[in-house]
C-alpha cells in the first residue's frame, strides 16, 4: 500500500488530448499507472494512447470507476476541472496547472476539505508511490523503492534528491510534490502524519524553500508531537532578496517572514538535521538509519 495512491489507484487524466495531457499520459501509462479514462469537453468518443476520452468526468467515471484525476487544465479553466472531479466523488485529485487565481485554489481546497477529498498541488510534480503509481510529471528512473517518504515544495529539488537517495542505495516510499503556489491542498504537518503512519516508510525527508511558514509549522509538529521517524531537511533560497518572488509564487520572503534562516533555525530546534546543500540529504538519512533513530 502506498501513502494517498497505490497500484490500485485508476485515474482520470483532465485534458487528456492537449500536448502536456497527452504526453504525461503516455509516461504514466508506461509506468504502469491505471489511467482508466481521458476527459475533454468535445472530444468525446476518441481515444488518446487507446484511453477513452469523454465530455464529462461524470461520464468518465460512470464508464471507468475511476478514484481519483489529474488535471492538465489551463489555468482559468482548472478550478472548474477540480470542481468537476469533487463533484463526482473523486477523493484524490492533482493539479499540475500552475498559476491559478488564489481565490479560486482557496475555494477548491476549503470544498475538498469539507468532502474529505485530496488535493495535490497546483503547480505541483504530482505524486509517485514507487513501484505501482504515478500521477503527476516526475521523471520515473530516478526513483527507486525504498524507505524514504519525500515531501517537497519544488519540482527539480525532488528530482535530485531522490537521485542522491537512490544512488545511495536509499530508495523511496511515496515522493509527494506539495506546489509551488501561495494554496495548496497538503501541508508538510498532512504528509508527516501520513508517512508516520505508513508502514513502508521509515525516514522521511522534506524539501522546503522560503516563503510562508510550512516549514516552521512543521518544525513545530515535530518538536512538540514526538515524531517517531527520522527526518532530514534541506531549505532552498538562502540567499534570496527579500520581497523578490523566487520562481515560485508562494516562494517570496516579506519582512523576516518566510526566509530560509527562520525555516533552518525552526527545524534545527525540532532536532531536524538540515542539510547545507541537496546532496547532503542522503548522507544525513543514511546515517540517521544506520543508528537506528
Amino acid at each position: 500500500m502506498g501513502v494517498i495512491i497505490d497500484k490500485s489507484t485508476r485515474a482520470i487524466v483532465q485534458g487528456i488530448t492537449g500536448a502536456q495531457g497527452s504526453f504525461h499520459a503516455r509516461l504514466m501509462l508506461e509506468y504502469g499507472t491505471q489511467i482508466v479514462a481521458g476527459m475533454t469537453p468535445g472530444k468525446g468518443g476518441t481515444s488518446v494512447h487507446r484511453v477513452p476520452v469523454y465530455d464529462t468526468v461524470q461520464e468518465a467515471k460512470d464508464a471507468s470507476d475511476a478514484n481519483a484525476s489529474i488535471i492538465f487544465v489551463p489555468a482559468p479553466f482548472a478550478a472548474d476541472a477540480a470542481f468537476e472531479a469533487l463533484d463526482v466523488g473523486l477523493k484524490t485529485i492533482v493539479i499540475i496547472t500552475e498559476h491559478i487565481p488564489v481565490r479560486d485554489a482557496v475555494q477548491v481546497m476549503y470544498r475538498a476539505k469539507n468532502e474529505g477529498a485530496v488535493v495535490i498541488g497546483p503547480n505541483t510534480p504530482g505524486i509517485l508511490t514507487v513501484g505501482e503509481c504515478k500521477l503527476g510529471i516526475m521523471p520515473a528512473h530516478v526513483f527507486k523503492q525504498g524507505v524514504v517518504g519525500l515531501a517537497s515544495r519544488s519540482g527539480t529539488l525532488t528530482y535530485e534528491i531522490a537521485a542522491g537517495l537512490s544512488a545511495r542505495g536509499l530508495g523511496q516510499s511515496t515522493c509527494i510534490g506539495l506546489g509551488g503556489d501561495p494554496i495548496v491542498g497538503l501541508s508538510f504537518i498532512d504528509v508527516l502524519k501520513k508517512f508516520e503512519r505508513d508502514e513502508q516508510t521509515k525516514a522521511v525527508a522534506l524539501i522546503g524553500e522560503i516563503g510562508g511558514n510550512f516549514e516552521e509549522l512543521a518544525a513545530e509538529f515535530i518538536a512538540t508531537e514526538g515524531y517517531s521517524k527520522p527526518v532530514a531537511a534541506f531549505v532552498a533560497g538562502r540567499t534570496a532578496p527579500p520581497g523578490k518572488r523566487m520562481g515560485h509564487a508562494g516562494a517570496i520572503i516579506m519582512g523576516n517572514t518566510g526566509t530560509a534562516a527562520s525555516k533552518i533555525e525552526a527545524f534545527k530546534k525540532a532536532g531536524v538535521s538540515v542539510a547545507e546543500k541537496p546532496s547532503d540529504v542522503a548522507k544525513l538519512l543514511a546515517d540517521k538509519l544506520h543508528q537506528g533513530i
